[in-house]
């Protein structure tokens, strides 16, 4: 499922998609996902923890990307119903078959999020 077949389907995003700053994503996350709140800013410290420790941009760059894609997920919510409920189903999946199958089905919904951010 990507983002561009929810929204052709009526899946509209909730609010705007925020610009790729730590304090727009954290307002974002606020609004569409405030269950995360916490663990954005456990990210952002651990980021900003780690590109002082490397003197690299590197950590900050990839947590922004990450948690712009999470965020355009979440904007959406049949993309993330869809990519929540194929989250649990492969983390309970009994074969390892089933898991992956499930796995895949929530990379691609976050690769697609991903993607639509970047492209951006």
């Amino acid at each position: 499922m990507s983002l561009q077949h929810t929204e052709a389907s009526g899946d509209a995003p909730l609010i705007p998609r925020p610009e790729r700053t730590p304090a727009a994503l954290r307002a974002a996350c606020a609004v569409v996902a405030p269950q995360l709140v916490a663990a954005y800013d456990q990210a952002k410290e651990q980021a900003l923890g780690e590109a002082v420790a490397h003197d690299s941009l590197g950590p900050v760059h990839a947590y922004l990307a990450h948690w712009a894609a999470l965020i355009e997920i979440e904007r959406h919510p049949g993309a993330a119903k869809a990519y929540h409920r194929a989250e649990y189903l492969g983390h309970i999946a009994a074969e390892s078959t089933e898991a992956r199958e499930h796995l895949t089905v929530a990379s691609g919904i976050y690769r697609a999020a991903a993607e639509a951010v970047r492209a951006e």
